[in-house]
Formats: C-alpha cells, structure tokens, sequence
C-alpha cells in the first residue's frame, strides 16, 4: 500500500529540467536540516534561564540533554532502514513534526520529567530520523560526483542551523523568556517539513533520471551501492561489527561526540557565562562557530574527494584537541582576540570529520553506508551524552568547567592514533562483486 501510495505521489519525469533533480532534492535537503537543527541550539540557550527559574541543577538539564542524544543515536540507524524499505520524505517529513512537538510542549508542562520526555525522547526520536545517516543516504542514491563536496554542504547546512537560531534564541530568551525560544524552534521544524514532502524523492529512476554525474562506467559502479539494499538495521550492524574498519570509526566518531554535541554545543554558553560574558554574546561566538563550520566542512567536502579520508581525521582531530586544550586560559568576560581566534580555529574543525567519515563507510561498506554510519552516529551520540551529562554534574561539584576541556582535548590527540591505524581499501573496490553475508565480515 505505501508502495502505491509512493508512485501516486511521484510527479512527473523532469528528463528535460533545466538542472538536474538530484539539485533539487540536495536544496530541499539543506532546508530541512537547517530546520531541524534549531533544537540543537535550544538547550545552551535555555539551560541557565531553566535553572535560574526553577531551581534545577545544571547536571538535571543535561539529563535531558544526555537522553536525548542517546535515543537520537539510537534511532538514527534504524531510520536509515526505515527509509530504504519505504519512503525518505515520509520518514523526514513525521520526524520534523515529532521535533516541533517535542520543542513547544515544555512550555506547556515544564517538570525535570516531562523535560526528559519532550526533548529527550520525541525530539530525540525526531532527530534520529534526519541524522547524517539520511545525508548518506541520500547521497549515495542521487550523486555520483561530487559526493563529497555534497555531503559536505549538507553537513556543514546541519551546523549552520546555529548559526541562524542562536543569536535569535538568545535574544528572544533574554527579551521574552525561554518559553519563546521553544516556540521559535518548534516553529522552524514545522516550516520544513513540506519541502521533505513535496520535494524530496527517494530515488532518480523515480523521475526517470540517472544519478547527478553518472555516465555508463560510473553509473555501472555506482549502481552496485544500491544493488542490494539493507532491509534490517540490526542485520547490517552484526555484518559490519565483524569488521576493525566499524570499531576504529565509531570509536573515533564517539570521540567527536564527545568533543562537540557533548562539550561545546551544549556547554560552552553556560561556561562562558560562569565567566561573566552575557548570554547574547556567548551566542554569537557560537554562531561565529557556525559561520566557520560552513567553510570548513563544505572544504573537507570538496578535500574528501581528494586526499586520504584517514589523513584528513588525524588531522582535523589532532587539530581540535590542540584548541581545546588552550580553551579555558581564553575565557573572559568579553570576546578578546584570543577568544576569536578559538572560535575560527574550532569553528573550522566542528564536524569537518563527517564527510571523511561517511567516505570511509562508503568505501568499506558499499550498500550498507547509509545504515552503518547510522550505526556510527549512535556512537556520536552516546559519546555526546556521556559528556553532556558529564559535564553537568562536574560543573555543580567542582563549580566549573576547566578539568573538562583539558581531558576532551588530551582524548582528541590519542584519536589522532587510532584514526591512523584504519585499513586502507581502495575506492574502486567498491564495485567488485560480494556475496551477500561474508561481503562486510571479509574486509
């Protein structure tokens, strides 16, 4: 039935389309995860205004925060299998509503428990389904050049959601309480949901088109990624678990967690408030963040697709361990040019991993990208809250956050190591033909 319902909904062929669907679809895409990335910056926003008026402790808020980024891990990989089986824009357009549920009904009951509910599980399933397992995905299926200049964009679009909602959540906190900054973001969610439905499509031949950039020897090659699709979540995990490539990479990517959606996003406002800069101008260092991840990601993009994808993460992470490490002697009540100086350097750095990363699991994994790197997103996640709520409590019992940022820093340099001992597979043997259980425990 979801079959019928799918080819009903499907517009007509676009051969003659003046750009190529997959722009379309890549353009749809960007909104949506610009949309859906306002949560992301709800919580450092709020988390002192929550503590201020109710009294609840920063390690109670990160609680939160900690659930969330589990059950977003969590979900990710089955969402990838979810929309192999049936339809993406189905798939993102019910997680966008999920999230603007989750956002706005805080406001509505507010409690440490109903906190735990709304942000953790409801935008927490949300957001699992729109991860960057969905830019896999998606990729994978519309583009056979200038993949990684695409993930790139796309992932570095992700980020750059701060970079629009944090100066205006942080104004409209400050201005209006924080009950109208989760309204903002519920609203955002919702203003994206119809560009996944109406111009996300799951596939070119749904159009009657052929992947951005394939020719006969690229679309023969390229083919083979979707030739035998993942059906089971749990299946592609047990297949690529036998593997040291799944360990090495989800061990490094649980570290960028740890150092990002953990540490950074979630407590460098707070961290800098402690300090005695104003909330305003903490969010616009981070938004400045933001501004520089764009640059930064997109050219790791575009670097993917030139270099040794295992070169660029030792030294994106050996790079971020070195500007974390001299974090906490940069703080002050204003922005210095040191504290600018942290935040381009960083900013550069935020998620410039991705788009290696997601290549290493097209090259080692083939057809299974999508869901395995849902599987390595599940390990960002939890590394993410482990150091959200980490972070929290350490900050009520030592009344700072200084310790924190010299061990994320010091974890960061051993990654370097471990990113380095990652087998090399070239990218053309990707099209080399696999018996469908031993194609993953071979490797």
């Amino acid at each position: 039935m979801a079959k019928l319902v799918s080819q009903a909904a499907t517009p007509p062929r676009r051969r003659g389309f003046p750009v190529h669907w997959a722009w379309i679809v890549a353009g749809a895409s960007l909104v949506v995860l610009i949309g859906s990335s306002g949560f992301r910056a709800l919580p450092s926003v709020v988390m002192m205004p929550m503590h201020r008026e109710f009294g609840w402790s920063h390690g109670t808020i990160s609680l939160a925060i900690g659930v969330n980024l589990v059950v977003f891990g969590i979900t990710a990989p089955f969402a990838a299998a979810l929309m192999e089986r049936f339809s993406i824009r189905y798939v993102v357009t019910g997680a966008l509503v999920l999230m603007a549920i989750g956002s706005g009904a805080p406001v509505l009951s507010a409690s440490p428990l109903a906190l735990v509910i709304y942000w953790g599980f409801l935008v927490g399933i949300g957001g699992g389904a729109i991860a960057l397992a969905y830019v896999a995905t998606l990729t994978n299926r519309w583009f056979a050049k200038h993949r990684g200049l695409v993930i790139g964009v796309l992932t570095a679009g992700g980020t750059a959601g701060q970079l629009v909602f944090l100066p205006l959540l942080a104004w409209s906190s400050d201005q209006f309480g924080w009950r109208a900054a989760s309204w903002l973001v519920a609203g955002a969610a919702l203003i994206a949901a119809p560009f996944a439905y109406w111009l996300v499509r799951d596939r070119p031949a749904d159009l009657g088109l052929r992947a951005y950039g394939a020719s006969d020897g690229v679309a023969d090659e390229d083919a083979g990624l979707d030739a035998v699709p993942p059906t089971s979540a749990l299946r592609e995990l047990r297949l690529a678990a036998r593997t040291r490539v799944f360990w090495w990479l989800a061990l490094s990517f649980a570290i960028c967690g740890v150092t990002t959606a953990g540490l950074v996003q979630t407590h460098f406002i707070p961290a800098a408030m402690d300090h005695g800069m104003p909330q305003t101008t903490a969010a616009g260092l981070l938004a400045l963040a933001g501004v520089m991840d764009i640059i930064g990601t997109t050219a790791s993009g575009w670097l993917t697709d030139r270099v040794d994808s295992r070169v660029l993460l030792a030294v994106y992470y050996g790079l971020r361990g070195l500007s974390l490490l001299l974090l906490p002697v940069v703080f002050a009540a204003s922005p210095t040019p040191s504290m600018l100086g942290f935040i381009v350097f960083y900013g550069l750095d935020w998620i410039a991993t991705v788009p290696p990363t997601i290549r290493l699991c097209q090259e080692h994994f083939g057809a299974a990208a999508g869901i395995v790197f849902g599987w390595m997103w599940t390990a960002h996640q939890f590394g993410g809250a482990i150091a959200a709520v980490a972070a929290g409590y350490l900050r009520d019992y030592l009344g700072g956050y200084t310790g924190v940022w010299y061990g994320a820093g010091v974890i960061c340099l051993l990654t370097v190591v471990l990113v380095l001992t990652i087998p090399h597979r070239p990218a053309a043997r990707r099209s080399e033909p696999k018996a469908e259980e031993p194609r993953l425990s071979q490797l």
